[in-house]
Formats: C-alpha cells, structure tokens, sequence
C-alpha cells in the first residue's frame, strides 16, 4: 500500500531537471516572470509543460515511423553483381536460417521487440495518468524507467548496417548500401526516445495527492 508522502510541490520546491536542486522560493532566479535554477540556470517547472499531449504527439509520430521501417529494406548488398535487399525481418530470417542464432536474437529483440515495447508501455502510461489510476505508482514508475535506460539499444541495428557500409567497400564484388528503411527505423528510436523524456512521471503520482474532479 502506497504511502502518502509530502511531494516538492506541495512543499513549494521546484526540482531542477538538469542538476536536481531542490530551491525555495525567493531562491529562484526570475526573469521575465520565468523561474530559472540558482545554481546551474536550468528553467523551472512545477511539472513538465504539456507533457501528455507531446508524449503523445511523438508515440504517434514513433508508430507511424515504425511501418515503413519494416517495410521498406533497411540495407541493399550487392554482391559480383548482383543486387539484394533485407528488411530488418528478413535479416533475422537469415540469421536463423544460417545458424546464427545469437545474432538473430540480438537484432530481433533490440530492433523489434524493445522498440514495440516501449510504445506499449509508453501508450500503458499515458492511458493510465489521464484516467487518474492509482493502479501500482511504484510499478509503473519502475516501468518508465526501464523504458528510458533500454530504448537507446534500439540502435543496435543501426550500428550494425553503418559498420558494414563502412567497412565493405570491394567496388564490384560487393558492396553494402544502407536503404529507406534505415532513416525511418532511427526516426523511430530517436522519436520514442523524445517521448519518454517528455512524459513527466511525476503525474502517476500526482492523484494519490489531489482528490479527483466530482
């Protein structure tokens, strides 16, 4: 059972997002009717400004990324002539189908599951917070910030289709090209990477303190 504790807010600090002071007020610096950090000059917020709305405006935009990513071919090898191209599932196909097993399961769950994953949970919280559940605060705490350590190593794709471009360059016996897919897939990671920072988890707390609208 979740404890009621006194929050900053309630209290009358703000938090710093970049350095994490706690200031009072009358600690703050004040330009222009906007409260800044005393000690390192970050702006400060009770809460992150529109922090749904924008949360929500990047999960969107992330899955409407992640269609083309699949779709389209994330890299073109061109090997004595002749020309192929893999999509990011076809890839782990291959992998499975020569016996690379650890690779196949690298690229599938850095590439697929973790960037699906996160759209999930991301959508999970949103829905949560705007419906003013009380459902596990703790628990879904600790899922945001899983989200936010994990969703970088969507990139593992990525680094693996500019490490090969790089490195083969053999003119006409072959050749690697990173494809269409390739831009999109790292729009989606850079963009769910945006919207986990946006999203504020301090509002699945916020309704434990404040009593519901009647």
């Amino acid at each position: 059972m979740t404890k009621n504790f006194l929050s900053a807010s309630h209290a009358s600090l703000l938090s710093c997002p970049v350095c994490h002071l706690l200031s009072k007020p009358g600690q703050h610096i004040v330009e222009k009717g906007k409260e800044y950090c005393p000690r390192c000059g970050e702006r400060l917020y009770i809460r992150k400004p529109e922090s749904l709305s924008r949360t929500w405006a990047l999960v969107l935009a992330a899955i409407i990324f992640y269609i083309p990513a699949n779709v389209l071919p994330i890299m073109k090898v061109t090997s004595m002539g002749n020309a192929e191209s893999d999509t990011i599932l076809s890839g782990v196909i291959y992998f499975i189908q020569t016996g690379m097993w650890p690779i196949a399961l690298v690229i599938f769950i850095a590439s697929v599951f973790v960037p699906i994953l996160k759209l999930l949970i991301l959508i999970f919280l949103l829905i949560t917070v705007q419906t003013r559940s009380k459902w596990r605060p703790r628990d879904r705490t600790r899922l945001y910030r899983m989200i936010e350590a994990i969703g970088r190593w969507s990139m593992v794709d990525i680094f693996v289709v500019t490490l090969m471009v790089a490195l083969v360059k053999l003119g006409a016996l072959a050749d690697i090209e990173a494809a269409q897919g390739a831009v999109f897939f790292a729009a989606v990671v850079v963009v769910t990477m945006f919207a986990a920072m946006s999203f504020d988890p301090r509002l699945i707390w916020d309704v434990l303190e404040k009593p519901q609208d009647p």
